[in-house]
C-alpha cells in the first residue's frame, strides 16, 4: 500500500511545545513528503505566528476551532488531512530523527492498520521530568504496559504516539467524548472491529509530560478514574492488574497500622520495593537525583491512580451510576 502520512497534533495553550516539535520535525531522516496537522483546540494563547514560522520548511495545515477537547479535535484533524495514514502526537512531544523513516519501514514490510510506539526521555528534559518517564514507563510501576512489552495482546496504544490508517478512522468514528481514556477507547474499538494494533517498540518519541507533581497527581488520578468507565464499557478487557495500585494504596496503609503493633514485616516489604525500584531508576537514568524523584513518582503515581480507581470503581460498578453524569469532567458532551 502506498502510504501517505499526516501527522494528527491538537494543541490547547501551548505555543512553546509547538515551536520544539515542529524544530523536531525538521530533522526528521525522511524524503517523502508528508503532512502536518495542528488543530487549535479553543486556545487563548494561540501557535499561529509559531506556525508561520515554520511554512517555509514544512508542509503544515493549521486550524483553528472552538475547545472541543483533543480526541473530537483529533477527529477533526483526520477528517480534513490530505494523507491516508495518521500519526497522532501530543503537543509535548519531540522527534527523533529516525522516527519517520522507522514507521514507513515497518508498515512497508507488515501493514497494520493501527501501531502505537512508546516514550523516552530526552537528555534535554528536567529531573523531575525524566523521574516522571521512569515511573510511567518503568516494568516496576507500570509492568511495561505504556509501550515496552512488544508480546503484550493486551496493548493499547496512546495518542501522544499513535497511528491509524483513513479507513480504520472512518469505520469507529474515530475517538469517543471521553477524556482521558478516548486512546485506549479507541484501541478497543478498533480490535472488536478486526483491526490488528502493534507495537512498534523502536518508533518512541521524547515525551515532556507534566511539568509539576500537582499536574502529574491529577492526570494519573484521572487514569484511575477511566479505567473502571472503559472496563463498563468493554467488559472482555477487565484485567486484575488495573487493581494493583489500589492494592498498594491499600497495603502500604495496612503496613503502616500494623508496624505500629508491632508487625513490622509488611512494611519492610514496602522497603524493599523502594530499594529495588531506586537501584532500576539509578540505573536507567545514572542520576542520583533523577533516581530519588522516581521513588516520589511512583508513590504519587499508584497513590493517584489507585484512589481514582478505587472511587470510580465504587461509583460506577458497585452503585451503578452513570459516568457521565457522576464525572462530568471527564466528559465532551458535544462529542456524539
Amino acid at each position: 500500500m502506498d502510504v501517505q502520512f499526516s501527522f494528527i497534533i491538537p494543541v490547547f495553550n501551548r505555543p512553546l511545545e509547538i515551536k520544539e516539535l515542529l524544530e523536531s520535525f525538521t530533522h526528521l531522516d525522511y524524503v517523502d513528503r508528508y503532512e502536518i496537522v495542528i488543530i487549535e483546540d479553543g486556545s487563548t494563547e494561540t501557535c499561529e505566528s509559531i506556525i508561520n514560522s515554520f511554512k517555509n520548511k514544512l508542509d503544515i495545515s493549521y486550524y483553528l476551532k472552538p475547545n472541543t477537547g483533543p480526541g473530537d479535535s483529533r477527529n477533526f484533524g483526520m477528517t480534513n488531512a490530505k494523507g491516508n495514514y495518521f500519526i497522532i502526537l501530543d503537543s509535548d512531544c519531540l522527534l527523533p530523527p529516525s522516527y519517520l523513516k522507522t514507521v514507513h519501514a515497518y508498515l512497508s514490510k507488515t501493514y497494520v492498520d493501527s501501531f502505537g510506539g512508546p516514550d523516552a526521555a530526552h537528555q534535554s528534559f528536567t529531573n523531575l521530568q525524566k523521574a516522571i518517564n521512569f515511573a510511567m514507563t518503568s516494568l516496576i510501576s507500570t509492568g511495561g504496559i505504556r509501550g515496552t512489552k512488544s508480546s503484550d495482546a493486551h496493548f493499547q496504544p496512546r495518542s501522544f504516539n499513535m497511528g491509524l490508517s483513513k479507513k480504520a478512522f472512518i469505520q469507529s468514528n474515530g475517538f469517543g467524548a471521553i477524556h482521558p481514556g478516548e486512546d485506549p477507547d479507541l484501541s478497543i474499538r478498533l480490535k472488536k472491529l478486526g483491526y490488528k494494533t502493534v507495537l512498534i517498540k523502536e518508533a518512541f518519541v521524547f515525551h515532556k509530560r507534566r511539568l509539576s507533581w500537582k499536574k502529574y497527581y491529577n492526570q494519573v488520578y484521572k487514569f484511575g478514574l477511566v479505567r473502571p468507565i472503559l472496563n463498563t464499557w468493554h467488559p472482555s478487557t477487565k484485567r486484575i492488574t488495573y487493581w494493583f495500585p489500589s492494592f498498594f494504596l491499600l497495603g502500604l496503609i495496612i503496613a503502616i497500622f500494623a508496624f505500629l503493633v508491632g508487625y513490622k514485616w509488611f512494611l519492610i516489604g514496602y522497603g524493599i520495593y523502594v530499594v529495588v525500584a531506586f537501584i532500576m531508576a539509578l540505573a536507567a537514568t545514572n542520576n542520583l537525583s533523577v533516581a530519588f524523584q522516581s521513588i516520589f513518582a511512583i508513590f504519587i503515581q499508584f497513590f493517584g491512580y489507585g484512589y481514582g480507581f478505587l472511587k470510580s470503581s465504587l461509583y460506577i460498578s458497585v452503585l451503578k451510576q452513570k459516568p457521565e453524569s457522576r464525572f462530568p469532567k471527564l466528559f465532551f458532551d458535544h462529542v456524539k
